[in-house]
C-alpha cells in the first residue's frame, strides 16, 4: 500500500482505499499504524489544559449538542474576567499549560442577553471579549491560551493570533444535507460548510497553527466523511497550517434532539482514525478523544492515532460533562502498555515553534517569549525538572533511571518500540558506517527506549575507542578581562557599557597579575592554563602576546592553551596582518594549543540570531586550518540550548568532524577533543530578555554527548563532560553516555559563574578520581594533548 510510506493518494485513489478497508479494515489499520510509528515514531502526545467556558450562549441550535443553552434568567451570559482568571490560576497551579476557550458561536446575533451584556463590557462582539480574556490569562499566568470560536472572519483571526498561540474550529462535516429540517445542522447557520471552510482559508492565510475535524456519526454518509477529510487536506496543503484533524464520535445524551440516533462503533472510529491518517499524512497531528471512548480508547493507537487532546486535572469537558477526562497517569499506563511514549506538548505543535524559522512564521512575536520559555529543543513541552546548566543540584531521577536501563539493555525487552528510522541508524551506526546530517539530527529526537538505545551504542562505542579510563588535566583557567564590545545574546560574562546590571563589576588583568596566576598553577601541580577573555576595546593583537610571554617568562614549562578563533580573528585586523601572520607571532610567542570555543553553533543561521556581530561559521574553520598548519591543534566545542535543536546541532557536528577530516588528510593530527557546553541561561541577555531556551533539558544534554560520540566516531576519539555545566553528579551520567574526559580542576571558571552557575569554581584532582572510581573505571590525569602527565 503506497499510502503506508506517506505517499499522497489523489481523491480517487483514497476514495477507492476508503471503500476496500470499509470490507476489510485491517490492512488499512496496519498501514497507517506502521506509517505513524516510521515517521512520527511510537511517540504520543497530549496537552495538560483547562477548559474555559467563556459563553454556553449560541446562536446555532446543533441536534447533538448540550453545551449551548439560550438565556438564563439571573445568569451572566458571560464569564468575568475574574472568573476566566480563577480557572487559569487554578491551572497553572495544577502543572496546566493551556487554556482551551470554547463557546457558543456568535451569541451577540441571536440573544439581546449576550448583546447588552456585550455593550455593558465595552465590547462590540463575542469575539472582541474573547481576546480580552486571553490577553488576561497571558498577563496573569503562565497558561498559553488556544482560542474554539467557530467561524472567524479574517478580522477576528487576525485579532486573536495575537493573543493565543494557535486557535480550532471542528469543520464537522461538508453535508449540505445536514441542514436540512430533522437534521444534526438544522438552525445552526454557522455549520453551512462553505463558511467553516473559508474560516480554514482565513486561518492559513494569516499563518495561524490550527486545529479542525471530523465530527463521526451524526447522519453523514461514508462517503461524506472522506469528501471532509479531502477538505481539510486541500486546504492543508494551500496553507500549512493544520496541526492536528480530530476525529470525534457522536455521543448520545438524554437531552438532545438526536437522543436515539445510532452511535459509531469503535471499529467505526479506527477506520476514521486510520483514514484520517492515510490521507493527512505523517506530519499532521490525528486525534481522537480518549474521554469519549473510556474504556477502549487504547485501540485507537493500533490504528495511527498520535494525539489525546487535551486532559485537565482542573475542569471538566463541558461539552460532554457526563464523560470525565482520563487522568494522566491512567493515560500514560494505556499508551506504554501500547508500546508508545507519551509526551506533553503545548497549544501549539511542536512544527510550529520548534525552531527559529518556525516560530517566527507562526507564532505572534508577543508571545514567543512564553513560549520559548515552555519549550525543549524539539519542541515539545520542557520537562519540569529542577535541573538547569550551572545549577547545583542534582540530574532528574529519569535520567539516572535511563542510563541504568541503558546499560542493562532495558530496550531490547519485547514490547518496547524504537522507530524505525532511528534503529536503522543505530544499526548503521554500530556497523561503522558514517552517519549523515539528517540521521544525526534524528538521533537527537530520540527519547524513552530510544534514548536508552542510544546512550548504550555511545557507551559501547567509547570503551571500544578509549577503554575505560578517565582523563582529566589539572589547569587553571584565566579569563584576563570580563569587558567586550562584542554583542553575544549568550554571553553574561563580557561587561560592555550596555550589560553592567549582570553578574560582577568590569575587570581587566595586568600582565604580571596573569602571570602570578601562572605561577600560583604550577606551584599547585597545573600543568595548563588557559587563557581567554572579552575582546576589550582597546586591544590589538600586541596585547594577546604580551599575556603569553608574561606567562612564559614566569613559567617556561607551563602548556598554554589560549585564544578563541575570534580573539584571533580580531587581533589579527588590529594588528593589520594576516590570520597566519598573527598566529606565528602567538606560537613565537608561547601559544601551545587554540580552545575551539566561540564555536557557539557552527550553523550561520543560528549566528545571526545569538552572535550576530562575531565571525561566521567558515571564519571559525579558517583560524583553526591555519593553527593546524602550523602546528598549533585545537579542539572543537558547542554551546547548546539557546534557541537551535536538532537540525542545528547536527549540523554543528558536520562542521566539526569535517574539519577534522579535512586536518587529518592535510597531514595533521586534527582535533584533539570535542568539548559540549550546555547554555547557562540564568543570567544571559538574550534569556533575559525573553528570546531563548531556558538552556538544555537535562535529557538534551545528555544526548549530546551521546550523539557526539556515534557521529564523530572513527575521527575526534575523546568526549569531554564540563563537570561545571552538568555538575558532578550529571559528569557521572555523561560519563556512562559516551564521554570519556572530565576536562580541567579549573581552579578558576568565571564565564559560566558569571551566566548564573552556581557549581564551584574548582574541583581538586583528589575530586575528579573519587568521581571517577565511583564508576568503576580508572582515573587517567593527562597533558592538554592527552598525552600522561609528569608526576
Amino acid at each position: 500500500m503506497r499510502a503506508a510510506s506517506g505517499a499522497r493518494l489523489d481523491a480517487s485513489e483514497v476514495r477507492e482505499m476508503a471503500h476496500l478497508a470499509a470490507s476489510d479494515p485491517a490492512p488499512l489499520l496496519a498501514a497507517a499504524k506502521s506509517l505513524r510509528d516510521e515517521v512520527i515514531g511510537p511517540r504520543i502526545t497530549y496537552s495538560k489544559k483547562v477548559f474555559i467556558p467563556l459563553t454556553k450562549l449560541c446562536r446555532d441550535s446543533c441536534g447533538y449538542c448540550t453545551f449551548a443553552h439560550p438565556p438564563v434568567p439571573g445568569q451572566r451570559a458571560f464569564m468575568t474576567i475574574d472568573e476566566v482568571l480563577d480557572v487559569a490560576r487554578a491551572g497553572a497551579e495544577a502543572g496546566c499549560m493551556e487554556a482551551l476557550f470554547t463557546l457558543g458561536e456568535k451569541p451577540e446575533r441571536k440573544w439581546d442577553e449576550a448583546r447588552d451584556e456585550l455593550a455593558a463590557m465595552g465590547y462590540g462582539s463575542t469575539t472582541e471579549y474573547l481576546a480580552a480574556a486571553c490577553a488576561a490569562v497571558l498577563e496573569e499566568t503562565s497558561l498559553l491560551p488556544h482560542a474554539n470560536p467557530g467561524t472567524m472572519t479574517d478580522t477576528e483571526v487576525a485579532l486573536l493570533r495575537g493573543v493565543s498561540v494557535s486557535q480550532g474550529m471542528m469543520l464537522e462535516t461538508t453535508s449540505e444535507r445536514l441542514l436540512k429540517r430533522g437534521s444534526a445542522h438544522f438552525g445552526a447557520p454557522d455549520k453551512k460548510p462553505s463558511v467553516r471552510l473559508e474560516t480554514l482559508e482565513v486561518a492559513g492565510r494569516n499563518r495561524v497553527p490550527f486545529t479542525t475535524g471530523i465530527l463521526v456519526g451524526i447522519g453523514e454518509t461514508f462517503d461524506e466523511r472522506i469528501d471532509t477529510l479531502l477538505a481539510i487536506r486541500d486546504a492543508h496543503e494551500r496553507h500549512g497550517h493544520i496541526m492536528e484533524v480530530i476525529v470525534q464520535n457522536f455521543r448520545q445524551k438524554p437531552d438532545i434532539l438526536m437522543a436515539a440516533h445510532p452511535e459509531p462503533t469503535v471499529d467505526e472510529m479506527m477506520l476514521m482514525i486510520a483514514l484520517a491518517r492515510l490521507v493527512m499524512g505523517p506530519d499532521v497531528g490525528i486525534q481522537a478523544p480518549p474521554n469519549l471512548t473510556p474504556t477502549e480508547y487504547g485501540r485507537y493507537l493500533d490504528a495511527g492515532l498520535s494525539d489525546w487532546g487535551g486532559v485537565s486535572p482542573v475542569t471538566p469537558d463541558h461539552v460532554n460533562p457526563e464523560r470525565p477526562w482520563p487522568k494522566v497517569d491512567e493515560l500514560k499506563s494505556v499508551t506504554e502498555g501500547k508500546g508508545s511514549l507519551l509526551l506533553e506538548r503545548l497549544a501549539v505543535y511542536p512544527a510550529y515553534c520548534g525552531t527559529p524559522a518556525a516560530l517566527s512564521e507562526w507564532v505572534d512575536g508577543s508571545l514567543r517569549s512564553k513560549v520559548l520559555a515552555a519549550i525543549d529543543g524539539d519542541g515539545y513541552r520542557r520537562a519540569d525538572e529542577e535541573w538547569f546548566s550551572g545549577v547545583d543540584v542534582p540530574p532528574p531521577a529519569s535520567a539516572t533511571i535511563s542510563i541504568e536501563a541503558a546499560r542493562s539493555g532495558a530496550w531490547r525487552v519485547p514490547g518496547r518500540v524504537v522507530r524505525g528510522p532511528v534503529d536503522r541508524a543505530l544499526g548503521r551506526a554500530e556497523d561503522g558506517e558514517r552517519l549523515d546530517e539528517s540521521t544525526v539530527a534524528l538521533l537527537f529526537t530520540a527519547r524513552g527506549t530510544e534514548a536508552e538505545r542510544l546512550f548504550a551504542l555511545a557507551d559501547t562505542m567509547r570503551k571500544d575507542t578509549v577503554g575505560d579510563t578517565v582523563t582529566y588535566v589539572v589547569n587553571r583557567n584565566i579569563n584576563y578581562t570580563n569587558l567586550c564590545y562584542f554583542k553575544c545574546g549568550f554571553c553574561a560574562f563580557s561587561k560592555g557599557p550596555k550589560s553592567l546590571n549582570l553578574r560582577g563589576d568590569p575587570y581587566l588583568l595586568a600582565e604580571d597579575e596573569v602571570a602570578r596566576r601562572a605561577v600560583e598553577a604550577w606551584e599547585l601541580g597545573a600543568t595548563e592554563v588557559c587563557m581567554q577573555g572579552g575582546i576589550h576595546g582597546s586591544f590589538t593583537g600586541e596585547n594577546y602576546i604580551q599575556y603569553l610571554r608574561a606567562v612564559k617568562k614566569a613559567v617556561p614549562e607551563m602548556h598554554v592553551h589560549a585564544f578563541t578563533a575570534l580573539e584571533v580573528w580580531q587581533g589579527a585586523e588590529t594588528l593589520g596582518v594576516t590570520v597566519e601572520e598573527f598566529l606565528l607571532r602567538l606560537k613565537e610567542a608561547g601559544l601551545a594549543t587554540l580552545p575551539g570555543t566561540a564555536a557557539e553553533i557552527l550553523d550561520d543561521e543560528i549566528r545571526a540570531l545569538i552572535c550576530p556581530d562575531k565571525i561566521t561559521t567558515e571564519q571559525w574553520c579558517t583560524v583553526h586550518r591555519i593553527a593546524h598548519s602550523l602546528g598549533l591543534r585545537s579542539n572543537a566545542t558547542v554551546m547548546f540550548g539557546t534557541v537551535e535543536g536538532p537540525r542545528n546541532w547536527a549540523r554543528h557536528l558536520m562542521v566539526v568532524r569535517d574539519l577534522h577530516d579535512e586536518l587529518v588528510a592535510g597531514g595533521h593530527e586534527g582535533l584533539f577533543e570535542f568539548v559540549p557546553l550546555p547554555f547557562v541561561h540564568m543570567g544571559a541577555p538574550i534569556y533575559l530578555q525573553g528570546k531563548a531556551r531556558k538552556g538544555p533539558t537535562f535529557e538534551e544534554a545528555l544526548k549530546m554527548h551521546a550523539v557526539a560520540r556515534i557521529a564523530l566516531h572513527g575521527s575526534i576519539h575523546n568526549i569531554q563532560v564540563s563537570w561545571v555545566k552538568m555538575g558532578v553528579e550529571g559528569a557521572k551520567l555523561a560519563l556512562q553516555a559516551g564521554a570519556n574526559d572530565l576536562g580541567g580542576t579549573l581552579m578558576n571558571e568565571n564565564i559560566s559563574r558569571a551566566a548564573g552557575a552556581s557549581h564551584g569554581q574548582e574541583l581538586t584532582a583528589d575530586g575528579m578520581r573519587a568521581l571517577v572510581e565511583s564508576l568503576g573505571r580508572t582515573p587517567v590525569r593527562r597533558t592538554t594533548l592527552y598525552d600522561a602527565a609528569p608526576v
